[in-house]
């Protein structure tokens, strides 16, 4: 629980760490907070570059699998989804977004992350 009372979460080893996987994990809280940062910096980009983003969303998918040292490492996929908008200039935007992002900023050289723009 944080001190705060808001977030009160069952923690359980992933899956792929040889845990049950029948509760959040550090990786699943990774992925929620990756994925709010970026949206707040697609639409900072967003509004810097006057276009709407308003039905904007952005989903992540984190993995963690073996490192080269013996330990874990973590990637991470993000998935951008801006209804309306020409693929091209959604990806445009994204990059952007993944160049301003302070989690992009903080990963970026440490670990393999991927951001495309689906389709809704």
């Amino acid at each position: 629980m944080t001190s705060d009372g808001r977030l009160d979460l069952d923690l359980a080893v992933p899956i792929e760490m040889g845990g049950s996987g029948d509760g959040a994990n550090p990786e699943l809280l990774f992925a929620a907070g990756y994925a709010a940062c970026f949206h707040s910096a697609l639409q900072m980009v967003a509004r810097t570059k006057k276009v709407s983003v308003a039905d904007s969303s952005v989903g992540t998918r984190v993995g963690i699998g073996p490192g080269g040292n013996g330990g874990f490492e973590l990637s991470v996929h993000l998935e951008v989804t801006i209804p309306g908008m020409p693929t091209q200039e959604a990806q445009t935007l994204a990059d952007a977004a993944h160049q301003v992002c302070p989690y992009s900023n903080a990963t970026r050289g440490n670990i393999d992350v991927t951001v495309s723009v689906v389709d809704d």
